[in-house]
């Protein structure tokens, strides 16, 4: 082959080339560029505190009659938003835990629950002594001495068996007379104690409460019972264990068939009272006395 047609040759193949690429770009088609989606701002999250308030509130769950110590409170913040203005609150009144402990509850309250003046009942407050009692039961008092006390060392609080020393006629089988011997009949079981003279809470050493009163927690016709015990002889009091106490439960026991040997029956065959027997009851925290078989 003669070089100028290999040239020729040469010039056709590239020219051939390049138009191809040229057809190629045209009819390829176009590249389409997408904008890209905005990027969405990071969220800030903003913490704004709410003022809140020390306010006294129940440590647990609290039922009525229950005495109030100051292991039963402690303070918690309280939202100013919802705050009432009759809450104990911790700048208004510091000592609040102090000045409530001994106080007695007249409204059940539960745990966490703010405390409200009219929901206790203050020691020295009209209603106090009506408010510790067990509904349905009386308050009855009786004199005692430490040596009929367990020497001193029954507690408010403490469960006791009650006992009646008295002097019983006893007939002699030889000379056929009589003789007064003394007995002791237990008389009531599982009774609390609501107070040593006016002392409704044991004392910080817990050891020992000396009075002259008992104040006892008992049904009406027990307390008929304790009077007329303490009227016939001496009345002694023997202290319960606590696990005994924990076992019986709040029941108390009394021999009210005990009356029956003891109280007087009138002309008509009913039973009846002397003139000047009574019993002290408490009505809204201060004591009176009624009759026996009144009512």
């Amino acid at each position: 082959m003669s070089p100028m047609r290999l040239i020729i040759l040469l010039v056709a193949a590239v020219s051939a080339i390049a138009a191809a690429v040229v057809v190629r770009s045209m009819t390829a088609a176009p590249t389409v560029t997408r904008p890209t989606a905005p990027t969405a701002p990071a969220t800030v999250t903003e913490i704004i505190e709410t003022p809140q308030t020390p306010v006294l509130v129940m440590l647990h769950d609290v039922k009525v009659g229950e005495l109030l110590g100051p292991d039963d409170f402690e303070w918690k913040e309280w939202p100013d938003t919802t705050l009432n203005p009759n809450y104990f609150t911790q700048d208004i009144s510091p000592t609040a835990i102090e000045d409530l402990a001994g106080s007695v509850v007249r409204t059940a309250m539960v745990e966490q629950e703010p405390v409200l003046a009219h929901k206790i009942v203050r020691k020295g407050e009209t209603g106090y002594m009506a408010a510790l009692l067990t509904p349905g039961l009386r308050a009855v008092s009786v004199e005692i001495s430490t040596d009929k006390a367990s020497g001193g060392f029954i507690l408010p609080g403490d469960r006791v068996d009650i006992m009646v020393t008295y002097d019983v006629d006893m007939i002699e089988p030889v000379s056929g007379g009589t003789e007064s011997r003394p007995n002791t009949t237990t008389i009531m079981e599982n009774v609390r104690i609501l107070a040593i003279d006016q002392q409704f809470r044991s004392d910080e050493s817990g050891q020992y409460a000396i009075g002259s009163t008992a104040t006892v927690e008992v049904e009406p016709e027990m307390g008929r019972l304790l009077v007329m015990a303490d009227r016939i002889g001496e009345v002694s009091m023997a202290l319960r264990s606590l696990q005994d106490a924990l076992d019986s439960g709040d029941a108390a026991w009394g021999r009210t068939d005990f009356l029956l040997d003891f109280t007087p029956y009138d002309e008509g065959g009913t039973l009846g009272a002397g003139e000047d027997e009574g019993v002290t009851v408490y009505r809204n925290g201060a004591p009176s006395v009624e009759l026996i078989g009144e009512g």
